[in-house]
């Protein structure tokens, strides 16, 4: 069998198992076989049944001698109650419970023998385990690959059950060329493991298994970071345009800046400047906790492009972040007769267009993924500086940068990442940290508030209107759902008005027409508007300095990060801030997040803590950095072999840049690039 074989094909699986198999991605030999376990059982020799809770699910083998369905409160309980299949003196039944669950009581009947998998808990005098796994054992002997050894347990669906898919994988490993779809490592990284694709499956030994899975993360990294590596080598290799040296144009601006910069921030443009001084472009990430000042250090390397001759083009996600940079850049650059030019989807300053040649080009444009668009043409484009990149996506970003000759490209981001993520979707790019605050910025305390401390904060809110400061009230939703208990922006507004009378309140969200939207962040800008009623289109960008209290509420919705970013809103003047997180979820998930916000401002701190709660979630996941998704590596469990991947993936193509030497061609293959070029189209 060939390893792409489409399992469509192969008589032997019935149509409705390979349909069944499609929800799970399952269509080849190879999707089949790289359909990893998510766990394995020990079903060598069992453990004696409990006879107290258990700090976590165990796996337990047992006979059962009862069942039973129950009806309360409009609810279905189906019971198993177990015993050890050698019953043991000291041993206890234990009941297995399940609710609503109808296809349980059509599956286990009495004197069959079980294998289950969860928690036992203590309910009265009895141990019972709610909703655990099981899987019905029907001869020891016979079904060697179910039982009575170190057994897979995968992701399955309904139609395809656990022994289905175990005999499925175990026929398509002995029929397929395994070696076919191995990813070969260097020797300095691991040795050959031609046997790794079945062993991961059906191991031997607890250990053989580790030392595989291991093998084969390696392997899934190792692909990644070449991939990585090849674009590193690849944009080294293009020529950046030409670079004047520097002239008037910084140090004016830096005495026009009505503060001094930090020691972060001369470091980082110390940085820039040495990527400008190279042949190759600049392609630097830039990480600043919210308010760090990253504008003032992109606003600095776009002038190093200007007095160059060349245009330097800043890309914003939103349109109101776009905006607020547009004037940022006219307020500090006008007077520097520097041409800024906005450019969004919904309007632009006509008498800055077209983009080409001419006595009025604009020399630093400012716009949304509308700079993408064939109608806007650069004439000379030296600097693309991309704001919130984790918002773009990699196509986007490359459709700005791939120009010749090469433009220089600083990408920001005020979300702090993880260094394991870093290597990962920014491991092309050089990285240089804002880790430090200006000075004279407010504190923002941060309290997190029940449900019924509503009132509390809703006076607050009008005692610091009533001092002539500002607020936000953020909402996860626009309109209200019915499958989510979570209130919604927009039909929480008039309640907003009548608790804040007689102070102004507004409604913004992403729905609302640009120009209509634009006008009334000018209102709350002026403080025309002394409350803004908002979905999460304020996350970046908006500047109010006189915004001093942010209320959210339904925080429970928000990730840390995504909190921590709403509430860089505030805090953007010397008076203290006050952020409170109304929630009515109290359960230990939701108490601990918040705490982390009541606890810490500091961004690296906050995303370090993002991290171990909900791991890196789809807003840094590899599918945003246009590199293939892991099946079995693990970006937190595994960083000390993710650092060893990058290591000697770097390393070689240092030494190696066209993969040339024969004991290197073998790696070619890898090399995909992310918009997805092979390594020959590249070379």
């Amino acid at each position: 069998m060939e390893i792409e074989t489409p399992l469509a094909e192969l008589s032997w699986i019935p149509r409705p198992r390979v349909t069944a198999l499609r929800r799970l991605n399952i269509e080849t030999a190879a999707d089949l076989i790289t359909h990893y376990p998510r766990r394995h059982e020990d079903r060598r020799e069992f453990p004696d049944f409990p006879r107290e809770e258990t700090l976590g699910p165990i796996c337990l083998c047992g006979e059962v001698v009862k069942t039973r369905l129950m009806r309360f409160g409009g609810r279905k309980i189906f019971e198993a109650v177990l015993e050890e299949h050698s019953a043991h003196a000291l041993s206890q039944p234990l009941t297995c419970r399940w609710f609503n669950l109808h296809y349980v009581q059509k599956m286990i009947a009495t004197g069959q023998r079980l294998v289950i998998f969860g928690r036992p808990k203590l309910r009265g005098q009895r141990l019972v385990v709610v909703h655990p796994e099981f899987e019905v054992i029907e001869n020891d002997d016979e079904i060697s690959i179910h039982f009575r050894r170190i057994t897979p347990i995968y992701p399955a669906t309904e139609g395809v059950s656990q022994r289905v898919l175990r005999s499925l994988i175990f026929r398509v490993l002995n029929e397929v060329d395994t070696d076919s779809i191995a990813v070969e490592l260097p020797e300095s990284l691991a040795e050959k493991r031609p046997e790794a694709l079945h062993q991961i499956h059906f191991p031997e030994s607890v250990e053989q298994l580790a030392m595989i899975r291991d093998h084969l993360v390696l392997a899934e990294f190792f692909r990644m970071q070449m991939q990585i590596a090849s674009e590193r080598a690849r944009n080294s290799a293009r020529v950046a345009h030409h670079r004047s040296k520097q002239g008037l144009l910084l140090p004016r601006f830096l005495s026009l800046v009505p503060f001094a910069l930090t020691r972060a921030q001369r470091r980082v443009l110390d940085e820039i400047e040495l990527d400008l001084a190279a042949r190759a472009p600049m392609n630097r990430l830039l990480q600043g906790d919210v308010g760090s000042g990253k504008t003032v250090v992109a606003i600095a390397a776009m002038l190093r492009a200007v007095e160059a001759g060349a245009q330097a083009a800043l890309m914003a996600p939103t349109q109101i972040l776009a905006e607020q940079h547009y004037m940022v850049l006219r307020r500090w650059l006008d007077p520097l007769a520097v041409r800024v030019s906005l450019r969004t989807g919904a309007r632009h300053e006509e008498s800055f267009l077209p983009l080409m040649d001419g006595d009025d080009v604009p020399q630093i444009v400012v716009g949304t993924h509308a700079l993408l668009y064939e109608s806007v043409q650069f004439s000379k484009l030296g600097l693309a500086v991309i704001d919130e990149q984790h918002k773009f996506g990699v196509s986007q970003r490359a459709k700005l940068t791939s120009r010749e000759p090469a433009p220089d490209v600083l990408v920001m981001t005020a979300t702090p990442i993880p260094r394991t993520l870093t290597m990962t979707i920014y491991g092309d790019l050089d990285v240089s940290v804002i880790d430090e605050m200006p000075a004279g910025r407010g504190e923002i305390q941060t309290r997190a508030l029940a449900e019924a401390q509503l009132a509390e904060a809703i006076a607050f809110i009008r005692r610091e209107l009533g001092s002539g400061q500002q607020a936000y009230v953020v909402y996860p939703l626009i309109d209200e759902s019915e499958k989510l208990d979570v209130k919604a922006a927009a039909q929480e507004f008039e309640r907003w008005q009548e608790r804040l009378r007689p102070f102004r309140s507004e409604l913004l969200h992403g729905r609302i027409a640009a120009a209509e939207k634009q006008a009334i962040m000018q209102r709350f800008r002026s403080g025309e508007t002394q409350a803004l009623i908002s979905t999460t289109v304020i996350e970046v960008g908006v500047d109010v300095s006189n915004a001093t209290v942010m209320l959210i509420e339904n925080a429970e919705r928000f990730g840390l990060s995504q909190l921590h970013q709403l509430r860089g809103r505030i805090g953007r003047g010397a008076r203290t801030s006050h952020c409170l997180l109304l929630s009515s979820d109290k359960s230990p998930d939701t108490i601990a997040k918040l705490s982390v916000l009541e606890r810490t401002t500091n961004g690296f701190e906050i995303a370090e803590a993002d991290w171990q709660l909900r791991g890196p979630g789809d807003l840094l996941g590899t599918a945003q950095s246009g590199l293939a998704e892991f099946k079995l590596g693990d970006l937190k469990r595994d960083a000390p072999l993710m650092r060893r991947a990058r290591a000697v993936a770097l390393s070689l193509l240092e030494a190696d840049p066209e993969l040339e030497r024969p004991e290197n061609q073998r790696f070619r293959s890898l090399i995909v690039e992310r918009q997805g070029q092979t390594f020959s189209q590249v070379s």
